[in-house]
């Protein structure tokens, strides 16, 4: 295990709050993630290590005290206590001596302040405490304790002074991999029992963030079991050989994740050059579903771990994060969640959103490149079976009541007017066609069918809500499901569709495309509907994907009804949705959005992130379009900070579930057709592992040697543009900026 190590500037302290993975895990962590949680880097603000630099026993204090301030989210008062806690300790700031302030990942706040030589530790905390009027954690009271640190923006980070670092009193701890952590001995963290670790590159011993314990474990239980006496050279090989594609084909990795089972390691060693030199293949079928279940079971597998809920008796909810909090939400959606747990309310959002725009189709609204939009969108809810996705058909039912109604009158006149054309004479003339207006629709709707809605919608936008993915897959044939394709990427942008035949009994015309639509399904169906060959055809980038929590194993979650009060918002709620036509002005969403989508591209180029880059920009997309939606619920004038902060978080949560569930599949199709470099797969940017000075083979080296030349002139003329290189000679280029400054 490693040490901690000083940070002796604000710079790299920054720096280390916010790197893209640490990013990455504080918002899988907020989401409920324990594996994130302890990947998160770690701070110690109370004392210097040991000689040896650990921080078991170590007993020197700093000249800084590090406190924790915990609420109980089950509290009535939680809201009004986590608003004015800052508000209290920023306005004692100068007597307190107060160094740092952030919000902590879960329940409430670390802080940072001198330390009063004449008092213990413990001493100190109490008078912190005093003088603020907050209870300190009294399990948090030990020189050695670490802290989950949160990111660097200004909701995280509320106050940094720069003596801090002048006292050379912070101690920087990162959490070591995963697969470590049952040998370590440290002090726990404020927020969990995670040891103190050194900072270090994670990557040796996970997969973008899943242990290679776990993953050989799940290859092992698809393929027959661990193997046994007589076939371990032969298993070991087939492992090896599918392990590299994720391993940069690199036998001492390889040796380090592979077990041996008796093995000695000279023959090891044959085994594993013997499998990197195999023609490279990819990720195999086998083991991406092993990755699949591995980093599904690593997500919750400190679930039981109950140490780092502050010794209380009473369960800690797992909080939704601050863009979702009820208080910001505009009643109709406050409603929707109501009595749903806080780790299920991104799916309920996710599910409502499609069909609350639906509800605003007279209104149009212009992004950030200068076109003007209509309210598109499309989500599917992906969870095991029995994960609970019946909540999201529960809020979206109360959502479409109002559709419902008003479609089941036109059936009723449709089936009368069938009834007559039917039951007349030869010579009789047919009823004319009512052409009713019918806007929720069945996902198996045939592609006919939807034309006729198509051109009776009156320019509304039409909906649908499946139930089950599978079964839209099987209800639809290869000729019908490729049209519905083509139908849902048109309606992403309003565009075009239409199809002429010559008998009177089939449906012909050009219309353009008002479709929205939520669907729900287990994983299984979603490989189905989303194989490698489609998943280019630009759909993937267009479908808002929410994830269920894991529940295995977990107790049965507890839902509270909605009350006539709630059902009465979201009908206000949607009847005000309604009310709205004509252009809406957004500029507050459209230069957020503008910033958030350059902040992706950036991280996209230093990775050579080809699948990111084709994420990012529909993400944005669906983030503002959302943003619009929650804008025009709340009945403001202008966008509020709220709309904002909920439309950037739609925004990372859309683009992070489209590169989960579609990501290594786009990136293989990439690799495949020769058009890009392969995903990056490790923790760190490509950008960072470069030498100061470095030559175009060393960039293709770290791609793993599968970049043109075209493709590498390309990253190079980007990354110059952008000034973090400059060229030396016609060989060489030297890196002039760091790669998260």
């Amino acid at each position: 295990m490693t040490h901690p190590r000083p940070i002796v500037s604000r710079q790299e302290y920054l720096r280390l709050r916010n790197t893209s993975a640490q990013q990455a895990n504080l918002r899988m962590a907020r989401q409920g993630s324990r594996g994130a949680k302890m990947r998160l880097v770690q701070m110690n603000y109370s004392c210097l290590p040991n000689a040896d630099g650990t921080l078991k026993g170590a007993a020197t204090p700093s000249n800084t005290v590090g406190m924790d301030v915990d609420f109980d989210p089950a509290s009535p008062h939680y809201e009004r206590l986590m608003a004015e806690a800052p508000q209290t300790i920023l306005a004692k700031k100068d007597e307190l001596g107060l160094l740092m302030l952030e919000r902590s990942v879960t329940k409430g706040y670390h802080l940072v302040f001198r330390r009063r030589k004449e008092l213990s530790n413990e001493a100190n905390l109490q008078w912190a405490s005093d003088l603020l009027g907050v209870a300190f954690d009294k399990g948090a009271k030990d020189l050695t304790r670490v802290f989950f640190t949160t990111s660097a923006s200004p909701s995280d980070l509320l106050f940094l002074h720069d003596d801090l670092f002048a006292m050379g009193a912070c101690e920087n701890v990162e959490r070591a991999a995963h697969d470590t952590a049952s040998t370590a001995t440290d002090s726990p963290a404020t927020d969990s029992p995670a040891p103190a670790a050194t900072v270090h590159q994670p990557q040796a011993r996970t997969y973008k963030g899943v242990p290679y314990s776990q993953i050989v474990s799940r290859w092992f239980a698809l393929t027959g079991g661990e193997p046994t006496l007589g076939e371990r050279n032969v298993r070991l090989y087939q492992l090896a050989a599918a392990l590299r594609a994720i391993c940069d084909n690199d036998p001492q990795l390889l040796l380090a994740v592979v077990p041996s089972y008796g093995l000695p390691n000279e023959e090891m060693h044959a085994i594993l050059q013997s499998a990197c030199k195999e023609q490279p293949k990819g990720l195999s079928k086998t083991l991406r579903a092993a990755i699949e279940q591995a980093k599904r079971a690593t997500l919750e597998a400190d679930e039981a771990d109950e140490a780092d809920e502050q010794s209380t008796t009473q369960p800690t909810r797992q909080r939704a994060p601050e863009a979702f909090a009820m208080s910001r939400m505009p009643p109709a959606l406050r409603a929707s969640l109501k009595g749903v747990p806080e780790n299920m309310w991104w799916p309920v959002i996710a599910a409502v959103m499609p069909i609350a725009a639906a509800y605003a189709d007279g209104v149009t609204v212009e992004y950030c490149d200068g076109a003007r939009q209509r309210l598109a969108l499309m989500s599917i809810i992906l969870g095991d079976q029995a994960s609970g996705k019946s909540v999201c058909k529960k809020a979206v039912d109360l959502w479409k009541r109002q559709l419902d109604q008003e479609d089941q009158e036109a059936r009723q006149r449709e089936d009368e007017w069938k009834a007559k054309r039917k039951s007349r004479k030869a010579n009789e003339k047919a009823p004319d066609d009512p052409q009713v207006l019918i806007r929720v629709l069945p996902v198996t709707v045939s592609c006919s069918t939807l034309l006729k809605r198509f051109k009776n919608s009156r320019g509304h936008t039409e909906y649908s809500f499946g139930e089950e993915l599978d079964t839209l897959r099987k209800t639809n044939g290869a000729g019908s499901w490729s049209s519905k394709y083509d139908i849902y990427r048109l309606a992403f942008d309003h565009g075009e569709w239409g199809q002429d035949y010559n008998s009177d009994q089939a449906e012909s015309g050009v219309v353009n495309v008002a479709y929205n639509w939520t669907m729900l399904g287990t994983y299984g169906a979603m490989r189905q509907c989303f194989k490698t060959d489609n998943i280019e055809n630009g759909l993937s980038s267009r479908v808002i994907v929410a994830d269920m929590p894991d529940n295995s194993f977990a107790p049965m979650p507890h839902f509270s009804q909605r009350t006539p009060t709630d059902e009465q918002l979201i009908d206000e709620g949607v009847t005000h949705l309604r009310s709205v036509t004509g252009f809406v002005d957004t500029p507050r969403l459209r230069a957020a959005m503008a910033q958030w989508v350059e902040s992706k591209r950036l991280e996209a180029a230093k990775d050579i992130d080809h699948v990111k880059d084709t994420y990012r920009k529909r993400a944005a997309v669906i983030g503002f379009r959302c943003g619009v939606v929650f804008h025009l619920l709340s009945g403001e004038s202008e966008e509020t900070e709220h709309a904002v902060d909920f439309a950037l978080e739609v925004a990372e949560r859309t683009l992070q579930g489209q590169m989960t569930t579609f990501g290594e599949q786009l990136a293989l199709q990439y690799a495949t057709a020769g058009r890009s470099c392969v995903r990056q797969t490790h923790n760190m940017t490509v950008f960072d592992q470069l030498p100061p000075v470095f030559t175009k083979d060393d960039l293709r080296q770290l791609k793993d040697g599968n970049c043109s030349d075209g493709a590498l002139r390309v990253v190079l003329s980007r990354w110059c543009s952008q000034g973090w290189l400059e060229k030396v000679d016609k060989l060489r280029w030297r890196k002039v900026k760091a790669a998260d400054s």
